[in-house]
């Protein structure tokens, strides 16, 4: 191994400690890896990390250098990481391979000095120095792919031939750059890139690490579009004492256990009900070991590859040694030392999902990806089969009963089981704040009755597309109980800006409801209608109540779904009595109020516009 003589290089070099930043698993918060991240380059006497590596290019010393600093942040990680599993992400300066000290091999030598295996390290490759061409970034990757190190594409999506890239290198992993994260949810355009970026990414076989996510909104936009792993703010700034290092960030996978309305967790049940375990073959398994048992295992057409830490790496096919099945001398072929005895050759990549998954986001990723054996399915990273295609085919059409089953069946809304479901969750979750919105038309009934009940459905239909306009997203559910009443559950936003929409959805649906009556009976304001006694009543003009019932954070909430909705029958009625139409309640509030509805403290709120 060439080792670093330069003294002025070495005494500086020594100045250089490391940062490590976590890569967690975007639904279980587990870290599957630290990002090593090079500090005090000031000290050092250098302008900026570039300049490190600039200057050691020009002066020939650059892969001297980088086994330098490769060694000191080995050396530091091995302190945190113990006999964990966890991997160390290193960026490598892709001029190395053509400076004119480079040496290959050296590698593997200081991994063994440092007690790891070639698992636990992925090198991380950017753009930032382009390569002499694709064809030379793919040779080179595949020989430290060959020896069973993991590529991670750093900043995917800078550069101007990042696609390219890409297609020739098939990394392990794809690291979006955080000029795309930030702020996405308020660029459709950035949505669109990542989506992009994430399909392909999952087409190739790659897993997809989302860099500089700072906020929840970012994180559930990368969890929505389908990211694998998230690194940024949001989870931890780098540190450079290991005592503040997790192998698991509670929050995350508290945010993933809290998200059961959404239905992952009914998805994952199918899921798991459906994955076959195809028993694995190691990457460092030999070709003849494999040729052989092809040849003994008539029944089998592939096996998933995976590395020693369960994670898959690949598929190998019968197809890929049917040249030397077939052939009287195959295996002699197979046997001779020029031909070389590692499996990588023989290897393809397809798409890696995880049992977390929501069903139609597998269904996404199957899509883009023509194979016959399905997804190579992981659970936090780690092999536990295969989900063939027809079995994809039997979770859809189960899914499917389902959802038709817990549907309004006019709407197409979440109906009572699901709108059940999301009450209790939200009752059960002390750490967020709630708003529980209950709507309920008035006069309905003398409309129905005047104008018919296909008139009355499609009223209640125009108010449902309403209902669907305000968003689905992770803060928000939306569900019909039944006739003419709804619900909508909103997490986490101000009671102002609710109180304000809903005034607001209340006044558009008066408005659109005006169209459903004859010119006559809009022209007056008001429907006659023939009453029991033979009298003709005025009855007004459709409207919607809205009863608001605030549930908010650190409050502990002792109430039954029993006595909850007989606070929510007394906001209802208060709704109709006032002027705006809206009334609400904060649970808070209540404390020693009587259970049978007669006494209830709410506000109404301002009249409609």
């Amino acid at each position: 191994m060439v080792e670093l003589q330069d003294k002025n290089w070495i005494s500086r070099l020594s100045k250089i400690d490391y940062a490590f930043q976590p890569i967690v698993n975007i639904y279980t918060g587990n870290s599957f890896g630290f990002e090593a991240l090079l500090r005090f380059h000031r000290e050092a006497g250098f302008t900026s990390i570039d300049d490190v590596f600039n200057q050691a290019y020009h002066q020939g010393l650059l892969h001297q250098v980088d086994l330098y600093l490769r060694q000191k942040a080995l050396a530091k990680f091995a302190e945190f990481k113990g006999s964990s599993q966890i991997k160390l992400f290193y960026n490598l300066d892709n001029r190395t391979f053509h400076s004119r000290d480079y040496t290959s091999g050296c590698t593997a030598a200081i991994l063994n000095q440092a007690g790891y295996l070639m698992d636990d390290i992925c090198f991380e490759i950017s753009e930032k120095h382009p390569f002499r061409d694709n064809t030379d970034a793919a040779r080179i990757l595949e020989g430290y792919r060959s020896q069973g190190y993991m590529i991670a594409v750093d900043d995917c999506g800078t550069g101007f031939s990042g696609l390219q890239m890409l297609y020739y290198t098939e990394p392990d992993f794809i690291k979006i750059d955080r000029f795309f994260i930030q702020n996405m949810e308020n660029d459709p355009k950035k949505r669109l890139v990542v989506s992009t970026i994430v399909n392909f990414a999952h087409f190739m076989g790659s897993l997809v690490l989302a860099e500089g996510v700072e906020t929840i909104e970012e994180f559930f936009l990368c969890k929505e579009i389908g990211c694998d792993m998230v690194q940024g703010y949001f989870i931890q700034r780098p540190e450079l004492d290991l005592k503040k290092l997790k192998t698991r960030y509670e929050d995350i996978g508290n945010i993933s256990r809290k998200e059961r309305r959404n239905g992952s967790f009914k998805d994952r049940s199918l899921i798991a009900g459906q994955i076959r375990y195809v028993k694995p073959i190691y990457s460092d398994s030999d070709i003849i070991t494999v040729f052989d048992k092809f040849r003994t295992e008539e029944t089998t057409s592939f096996f998933p590859v995976l590395n020693h830490h369960e994670e898959p790496v690949g598929l190998i096919r019968e197809t890929a040694f049917k040249d030397y099945i077939f052939s009287k001398f195959g295996r002699q072929l197979l046997e001779n030392p020029s031909f070389g005895r590692n499996i990588s050759r023989f290897m393809t990549k397809i798409p890696i999902a995880d049992i977390h998954q929501p069903v139609e986001k597998l269904i996404e990723t199957y899509a883009y990806h023509d194979n016959a054996e399905g997804l190579i399915m992981v659970d936090d990273m780690k092999y536990v089969g295969i989900l063939s295609t027809k079995s994809l085919i039997k979770i859809i059409n189960e899914k499917n009963l389902t959802l038709a089953r817990n549907q309004n069946p006019l709407t197409r809304l979440p109906g009572n089981m699901m709108i059940h479901e999301y009450f209790s969750d939200a009752l059960a979750d002390h750490e967020s704040e709630y708003s529980l919105i209950y709507f309920d038309f008035d006069h309905f009934k003398p409309f129905n009755d005047q104008y018919g009940f296909r008139t009355g459905d499609r009223l209640i239909l125009m108010f449902a597309d309403l209902l669907k306009e305000t968003g689905f997203t992770e803060s928000r559910f939306a569900g019909h109980i039944g006739g003419d009443d709804f619900f909508l559950g909103i997490k986490e936003t101000c009671l102002e800006d609710i109180e304000a929409e809903m005034a607001h959805l209340a006044w558009k649906f008066k408005n659109n409801a005006e169209s459903f009556y004859d010119k006559e009976t809009i022209d007056r304001g008001f429907l006659e209608v023939k009453g029991r006694t033979g009298n003709t009543e005025r009855i007004k003009l459709i409207t919607v109540s809205i009863a608001i019932l605030q549930l908010p954070p650190k409050i502990r909430r002792e109430y039954s779904l029993e006595k909850l909705s007989s606070i929510i029958a007394t906001l209802k009625k208060e709704a109709k009595e006032s002027v705006s139409g809206i009334a609400r309640a904060n649970i808070s509030e209540l404390a020693g109020m009587k259970t049978d509805g007669t006494r209830v403290s709410v506000q109404s709120s301002r009249p409609l516009q």
